[in-house]
Order: structure tokens, then sequence, then C-alpha cells
């Protein structure tokens, strides 16, 4: 976890003194769209939870407040979840 460590989770405030990612928690890294390069906390998610990807909810994205991004696990490399374009 030494790589992540110095890395933001998605969903923690950004007044938290520490929004890292936590030891004994399992992460996915988000790569491109508005989320870029934050982690998503996996740790409780079911094998189909984690296969499908998932929506987000983001401000920063095409919709605005109220929008999502979704981001799926890429084939080759499952640890890293790719932007596949926001929604309203």
């Amino acid at each position: 976890m030494d790589e992540l460590k110095n890395r933001r989770v998605y969903g923690t405030d950004h007044d938290v003194p520490d929004p890292g990612p936590r030891a004994g928690h399992v992460y996915r890294e988000l790569v491109g769209g508005p989320l870029d390069g934050l982690l998503l906390d996996v740790t409780d998610w079911t094998p189909r939870q984690l296969a499908e990807g998932a929506l987000l909810a983001t401000e920063i994205g095409r919709y605005g407040p109220g929008g999502r991004s979704e981001y799926a696990p890429r084939p080759d490399a499952p640890e890293l979840w790719d932007w596949r374009g926001d929604v309203p």
C-alpha cells in the first residue's frame, strides 16, 4: 500500500486531515474522466459488484451537480477502473 499512501480516496471530505487509504482496505484506481487518480474503496464489495464497476456521484463531470461518472474495471488490469463517460 506504500505506493498508494499519498493518494486521495473518493468520497473523503476535503477537510479531513488524512484523506488517503486506510490499512486493511482494498482500493481500485480511477483512470480518466473527472475522478482521475482517485482511489475507490471496494473493501466490502461482492465479486459481481467488482466486475460491474460503478456510477460515482460527482459535481465536476459533464452534468455538474447531481451527475455521475461511470467507471469499469480494465479487462487486463482489474485494479484499474477506466472512465466510460458521464450520465445525468
